[in-house]
């Protein structure tokens, strides 16, 4: 026990972590980490999908209609801020080039499907299997990414918390320019992003 004069600044406490009983830790390093931001936003989605799948069950049209939208927008951010920041540090750091050509392939075929449904309206017989093939596409993308890029991009040298910022940063500018907002104030999708996290894997 060193009691020097000369440092007087307290030890760090339980106060050094935010009282947010968050039930994973990725959870309160979302705001620090790259990959726990991609990570939250790739709950965020399946949360959507799992929502779309509800309204499909009970026939909700209209708000199934723009839950598909939703879902599509947030797939397009997502897949602008890894292709234009993340991918290319991952590229840099691993030198993988195979592994992010796999990935932005996949991106590509997803935007295909989002540029579909976008085009489809809630009563469309074929939006529900396109939603459905789309769903199955990124379950498979992000299964990859998470358990290939992201640990390897954990493992390099890449500073994960500026790249988070430079993330967040696109994103929101990417949001206000789509005219991101919640779909109905009282829907599960509107809560926002930290309860949709939340009971992603509920």
């Amino acid at each position: 026990m060193t009691t020097n004069s000369k440092d007087p600044v307290p030890m760090p406490s339980s106060g050094n972590h935010p009282p947010i009983g968050m039930p994973r830790s990725s959870q309160g390093a979302q705001s620090k980490d790259a990959v726990a931001l991609l990570t939250a936003d790739h709950d965020k989605v399946k949360q959507l999908f799992r929502e779309y799948e509800r309204l499909q069950n009970i026939g909700d049209i209209s708000l199934k209609a723009d839950l598909a939208l939703q879902i599509c927008m947030e797939l397009e951010i997502h897949t602008m801020i890894e292709e234009e920041i993340f991918y290319p540090a991952v590229r840099a750091e691993t030198g993988d080039e195979d592994m992010v050509r796999d990935a932005i392939q996949e991106h590509a075929e997803a935007k295909e499907l989002i540029a579909h449904i976008q085009g489809m309206s809630g009563d469309d017989p074929d939006l529900d299997s396109t939603v459905a093939m789309l769903r199955k596409a990124i379950e498979h993308h992000v299964q990859e990414e998470e358990q290939e890029m992201f640990p390897q991009a954990r493992q390099g040298g890449a500073d994960l918390t500026a790249l988070c910022e430079q993330l967040a940063d696109r994103k929101e500018q990417l949001e206000h320019d789509m005219g991101a907002r919640p779909l109905r104030s009282g829907t599960r999708e509107a809560v926002g992003e930290r309860s949709a996290i939340g009971k992603a894997d509920s």
